[in-house]
């Protein structure tokens, strides 16, 4: 079959007849989305044509988003139209061959792709004037006027020429997640840098462990006879086959002990034993255990003087001060403070004796995993938790062995570890054009790669952005302190939020910590720019929105990677729609204005960049000796495609890798792709010494502390200590020596949540309805405030306000409330309150460490609402420039207005 064939272009510039007319609006979600009846092209892909016109085709694409499972995603194209989902069905579903099977999210993504709120033109600010001018305080709520692409374009480019001419460079800034080819080539921007997902986990896992804190591969995990999770809530956080895999540890015998503020799904279905703690008080939990285990002699001595340096006065690293030992510290020796269960349990909230038992168990059980996610680590001083948890984990000897591990594991501990079965193709065949501005992080950008003694590194951290722009300086990292002032900060103008990207963007402003100070900061700067698929939230505070494609509209399509046994590939399954165009279109055009070549930014084609990932894309011989090319391309595949390429051999076809959509290695128990991390340091650590100055595991690491320091946001000890946390259970109280409760004295931890991955999927109808962004609370708590499940209630913290229904449950520990992180927020500018729960406009801006966001430090308030009730958000409107029904030739746009208004409350 062709590739003609299997990308149709029979539906070439269709004019709508009432027959398509209804067909698509239903698809897209009524008429608002074709309001006008509008021409478009719509060239929808075939797989099979002879199916074309029957029963349709089942066509693999793109599960594209960041929740860590990027599962199989079909959809079945009939008579031109996408009618259904559904997911993996390429083999039988077996527990060592398991299905790649999506989650609502994923099954939700056409009403996401062909949504009535698809942003479908280039717009501007009905109020935005260029040069500067213009009401900028309508951000956020102006109406929209909708504009042709060359004046989108002109406009952009003439205000990134006018602020570099006129302020310079560094008065481009380039928010959270944001890295513009374009801006990098025009002589860079102000960036920005820290981690989100991983919390503070980055430097201490490489400083202590030397990056050996891997996981051993997923079927080892069932020779283990307990596994702790820290942390983890896979069926949550990580759709897919995360649980699954735990599940069948369990039936091989393991034990289930689950540490978290919350008795969630993923406990629920498998803990024996849950253990509660208060949230930023892990730390204060783990030393606990390591007290009792130490005065009883519990702890694996001859793995640690034999692996690990620090742990005693006897076995610490060259020119460290003997004093700085981790059992000293415990044991209180220099500071008169043992850190008993019965201090950590006044800090932590678990019993003392839970402590005590936990810490036995951890430590007779071999072999045993322990484990722990991200989300206790983003918290303030969040690299105390990190130090703690190895600490303790090394304790217990369980490095190296079958069955065990001492383990951080990104993305909720997803139960995946040992090697990269198969690789995706990353070699797209670009140029990489690093920032001039912030060299130190790369072509990327800054998640978690800023190198602070790098010089010239123009960036501050995420939770510094909103502060530069409103306050005129950030902190200098080690690299700048020669150009900082007295107060260790540099000066900035920031004059420009570029929010354009090779992808479609991100959603800087919903995503940051301390939105409302966000939304003063985005009203003052001159100009705003943003794209995306809808008008997500920074599109909605910005001056100028341009649409952007989905991978489902990329030529060709592309790779997505999710677990290391398997790649996932998603065909194009329709061509751009409207006048939404590909955000590298979008840089290539802005780079003739710039007067820059846009070959040099981009040289080659999206289909050819795609195949050249099908070239570079590798899996591990069967024999586990090495890898090989993962798909066989032949020279008739290269003229059917129309690239540049050359013929290899591979282990499985193109033909056979866009049909299916998926190539998994097939594992059974005992294969040659087994394996346990960290086992070859174990058996031998003098020839196999890890990435650490020693060669071993460094629980004191005065590598940590300089790197720590040189960000300049806060310090850390070179071994695990518990230091008070801002916004942590003591913020919680007035006094709390006194145990005196404060204006704030409840702890809100932000969970990922079935209805998301972060933001996206938050404007899909059907994902609000089945898991409404509901505030969860103890029993206690609730009646000490007269709150029943179903009020609505107010929450308040020292940066904001949400107005949310509660659901009242004990899952939650007392003292504590829960809110799925990434709604999008919906702010009353009359009440100051936000009525979509946005977790961000509660959490305050607290710069930490490497510049990890420590959203599980903040303290709020509860109380019930007495005013109008807040109407579920399911039926809240589409948030979406409508064209004015009253006169469809109007070029004037409107956001409806939300159907909460702030007089009804």
């Amino acid at each position: 079959m062709s590739e003609q064939s299997f990308l149709s272009k029979t539906l070439t510039d269709t004019v709508l007849t009432r027959r398509s007319f209804l067909k698509w609006s239903a698809a897209l979600g009524g008429t608002a989305a074709l309001a006008g009846g509008l021409k478009f092209g719509l060239k929808v892909a075939e797989a099979a044509a002879e199916n074309y016109a029957g029963e349709g085709a089942w066509v693999p694409v793109s599960c594209w988003h960041n929740c860590g499972g990027r599962c199989l995603n079909t959809v079945l194209v009939k008579d031109g139209v996408i009618v259904r989902q559904k997911t993996d069905d390429t083999h039988p579903d077996t527990p060592d061959f398991p299905q790649q099977r999506g989650c609502a999210r994923g099954r939700s993504q056409r009403h996401q792709v062909f949504g009535a709120d698809r942003l479908k033109y280039p717009m501007k600010r009905a109020h935005f004037e260029p040069n500067g001018g213009g009401d900028k305080s309508l951000r956020g709520k102006d109406e929209w006027v909708r504009i042709s692409w060359d004046e989108a374009l002109d406009l952009v480019a003439g205000e990134i020429k006018r602020i570099k001419e006129n302020y310079g460079n560094k008065s481009i800034f380039l928010p959270w997640f944001v890295t513009s080819t374009l801006i990098n080539a025009y002589g860079g921007g102000t960036g920005s840098y820290g981690v989100s997902s991983d919390g503070a986990w980055l430097h201490p896992q490489s400083f202590m462990a030397g990056g050996m804190v891997g996981a051993n591969d997923r079927m080892d995990y069932r020779n283990s006879k307990l596994i702790v999770l820290w942390g983890s809530n896979p069926i949550w956080s990580s759709g897919g086959n995360p649980t699954y895999n735990y599940l069948q540890a369990k039936k091989a015998g393991a034990k289930f002990i689950f540490v978290d503020p919350f008795y969630h799904d993923s406990a629920q279905a498998l803990a024996d034993e849950w253990i509660p703690v208060r949230p930023s008080t892990d730390t204060a939990l783990l030393l606990g255990m390591a007290y009792h285990m130490i005065t009883n002699n519990l702890q694996d001595q001859n793995f640690l003087d034999t692996y690990t340096l620090g742990f005693d006065a006897d076995h610490m690293p060259e020119g460290a001060n003997r004093r700085e030992n981790f059992k000293d510290y415990v044991l209180g020796t220099y500071d008169d403070t043992p850190k008993t269960p019965e201090w950590a349990s006044e800090i932590c909230g678990t019993p003392a004796d839970t402590i005590r038992s936990f810490a036995v168990e951890i430590a007779t059980t071999k072999p045993m995993i322990f484990q722990s996610a991200s989300s206790a680590a983003r918290t303030s001083l969040g690299q105390q938790m990190a130090q703690a948890f190895l600490t303790v984990g090394w304790m217990t000897g369980n490095v190296g062995i079958s069955g065990g591990g001492v383990v951080h594991n990104y993305h909720s501990g997803a139960s995946y570890g040992g090697s990269t079965l198969v690789m995706q193709g990353y070699n797209t065949g670009l140029p990489s054009i690093t920032n001039p501005l912030f060299p130190g992080a790369g072509p990327w950008g800054g998640y978690g790669f800023a190198s602070p003694e790098t010089p010239g590194n123009y960036a501050m951290a995420f939770e510094q952005e909103y502060d530069a722009i409103l306050n005129g300086e950030y902190t200098a990292m080690d690299g700048l302190k020669s150009e900082a002032n007295e107060n260790g900060k540099i000066s900035c103008d920031l004059r420009m939020i570029y929010n354009l990207r090779s992808s479609s963007g991100g959603n800087t402003l919903n995503q940051t910590a301390g939105i409302t100070k966000g939304i003063e900061a985005f009203r003052k700067v001159e100009f705003v720019v943003s794209s995306d698929i809808v008008l997500s939230t920074v599109c909605k505070y910005s001056d100028v929105v341009l649409p952007a494609t989905t991978p489902w509209e990329e030529e060709l399509g592309g790779f997505q990677s999710g677990n290391p046994e398997m790649v996932l590939w998603g065909n194009q399954i329709t061509e751009p729609l409207y006048e939404i165009k590909d955000p590298q279109w979008i840089e290539r055009e802005l780079a003739k204005r710039l007067d820059l070549n846009p070959d040099d930014l981009y040289p080659i084609s999206r289909k050819q960049q795609a195949f050249n990932t099908l070239a570079s894309a590798m899996v591990m011989k069967r024999d586990a000796s090495g890898y090989e090319p993962l798909v066989k391309i032949t020279a008739d595949d290269i003229a059917a495609l129309g690239v540049e390429g050359t013929p290899q051999n591979g282990r499985i076809t193109w033909e056979e890798l866009r049909t299916k959509g998926v190539y998994q290695v097939e594992r059974k128990a005992g294969d040659k792709f087994s394996s346990v991390s960290g086992k070859a340091f174990r058996d031998d650590p003098v020839a196999n010494p890890l990435g650490t100055p020693s060669g071993k595991l460094e629980i004191h690491s005065a590598g940590l502390s300089a790197k720590i320091a040189a960000y300049g946001l806060t310090t850390c000890p070179p071994i695990a200590q518990y230091r008070r946390p801002t916004e942590g259970v003591e913020d919680t109280y007035a006094d709390w020596d006194k145990k005196i409760k404060g204006d704030y004295p409840l702890q809100m931890v932000t969970i990922h949540y079935g209805r998301r991955a972060h933001s996206v999927f938050d404007n899909i109808g059907q994902l609000r309805k089945a898991f409404p962004q509901e505030m969860m609370m103890n029993t206690l708590d609730a009646a000490a405030r007269g709150i029943q499940s179903g009020d609505n209630v107010l929450i308040a913290s020292r940066w904001g306000k949400v107005l949310r229904p509660a659901y009242v449950t004990d899952r939650v520990i007392p003292g504590v409330i829960m809110l799925g992180q990434g709604a999008w927020v919906q702010m009353d500018e009359e009440l100051g309150i936000d009525l979509a729960g946005a977790t961000n406009t509660l959490n305050g801006t607290h710069p930490q460490g490497q510049g990890e966001e420590p959203w599980n430090s903040c303290n709020v308030e509860v109380t019930k609402w007495t005013g109008a009730p807040l109407v579920n958000d399911y039926k809240w409107e589409h948030r979406v420039p409508v064209k004015d029904e009253t006169d469809l030739r109007s070029d004037e746009w409107h956001l409806e207005p939300n159907v909460i208004q702030a007089k009804e409350l």
